[in-house]
This record gives structure tokens, C-alpha cells and sequence, in this order.
């Protein structure tokens, strides 16, 4: 499976069979550019501007927005209701988690998510090899909430999204913290960004590993 980071919480799969890309932002709010893109699957975390920017998104794609079970070209998506808030929604709404499944790994994109979720929650994704979660808080999780959620799921590879970088506009994302608190959070500082991650299921490790994305925009 190849990931590559289109900005903020989207990003672009590509499987065998499918490409799918998660959360797309409206260019206008964000303050960067969506790049030209095309799939199979476009999965919406929530009805927020910066991720539900679907017609930036072209092929015929299936839109899956809501929790549920769902399948195309062999790629395989379920989606878990969570919140985008501490309070079950009652500041910022629901929010929906997916887990994308394809080539024998299994992928959990956490969308705007406000809350960490209790064990049973966990027992009830089941495996998940690549985790994609927010960190900057403010809107969502923070570093040290976000590090939690990292123990809980015990994934091979995590991949920090919704921060704080410079290519935002500020005047509406100020409040993210940068990735490096997070980073610190989980003691891997310095680590160089990669462009594009290329995962086979056979070479994910026992221990597991932060990965940095640059963004394609």
C-alpha cells in the first residue's frame, strides 16, 4: 500500500485494486492548494470544510460519510462513531473513524477525533497496522492525548496529521500546536519527513515506528 499526504487530515491510498483518499480540504479554508486527484473511495471524517471537500476529488468515487460497513474494488472500509469532542458531541459534533483494509494491512484514519476511547472501543477495531491521528489539538486530540490513544491501539507504524505548519492559514488554525510536540511525546525528535511510504504487511515490525509525511501540496 503507498501513502502519501495531501495536507491537514487527507491523505491518498493506493492498494492494488483501489486508490482512496480521506478527509479532502477545501483550498480556500486551508490556505493550500488541493492537489489534482483521483479515486476510487473518499472517506469524510465529519461536515467541517477542511474535510468534506469531495469535489475536488475526481474519478467516480464512492463517498462514504456515515459509520458502516462498505467495499470497492477489494478495498475494504468500516466506519466507527466516535466524537469530535470530550462531551459526546455536545461542543463540535459527531465523528467518524475508519479503518481501511487492502493488501493485508490494516490502516485506521481517526478524522477530527475530540476523545480517547475507553479498552472496549480498541477490543472493538481489532488489529490496526498504520494509525493516522490527529495531534495538534484545539479541535482535537493533543500530543499527550494522542500519545495515549498510540498505547491503546499498539499500531506498527504512526502518522501525525492536523498540526500546525506554516502552508495553513492562521488566521484559522493558529491554535495547532506544531507536530514536534508530539514527536517529543513520543520520544522520536528529529526524525527526517518522507514524501511518499511504501507498506508491504511482511515488512511492518515488532517495534513500532513514527512516520512524518511531507505534504504533496
Amino acid at each position: 500500500m503507498d501513502i502519501k499526504y495531501l495536507g491537514h487530515a487527507s491523505f491518498y491510498l493506493r492498494s492494488k485494486d483501489a486508490k482512496l483518499v480521506t478527509d479532502p480540504f477545501d483550498p480556500k479554508m486551508l490556505g493550500m492548494k488541493f492537489p489534482k486527484t483521483e479515486a476510487d473511495i473518499v472517506t469524510v471524517s465529519h461536515h467541517h470544510q477542511d474535510h468534506n471537500y469531495v469535489q475536488g476529488v475526481s474519478g467516480d468515487p464512492l463517498i462514504i460519510q456515515l459509520p458502516g460497513e462498505y467495499e470497492k474494488n477489494k478495498l475494504r472500509v468500516t466506519g466507527f462513531a466516535t466524537y469530535h469532542d470530550k462531551q459526546k458531541g455536545a461542543e463540535r459534533g459527531e465523528n467518524t473513524a475508519y479503518k481501511i483494509e487492502g493488501d493485508g494491512i490494516s490502516l485506521l484514519h481517526c478524522g477530527d477525533l475530540g476523545m480517547v476511547w475507553d479498552d472496549a472501543f480498541t477490543d472493538k477495531l481489532g488489529e490496526v497496522d498504520i494509525l493516522l491521528l490527529p495531534v495538534g489539538g484545539f479541535y482535537t486530540i493533543d500530543a499527550g492525548e494522542a500519545a495515549e490513544l498510540v498505547k491503546k491501539i499498539e499500531p506498527s507504524i504512526v502518522i501525525p496529521m492536523h498540526y500546525n505548519q506554516a502552508k495553513l492559514n492562521q488566521q484559522i488554525f493558529a491554535k495547532l500546536t506544531p507536530v514536534d510536540a508530539f514527536l517529543k511525546k513520543m520520544g522520536a525528535e528529529q526524525i527526517p519527513p518522507v514524501s511518499k511510504l511504501t507498506v508491504k504487511k511482511e515488512e511492518l515490525g515488532e517495534e513500532m515506528k513514527v512516520v512524518v509525511m511531507e505534504t504533496t501540496a
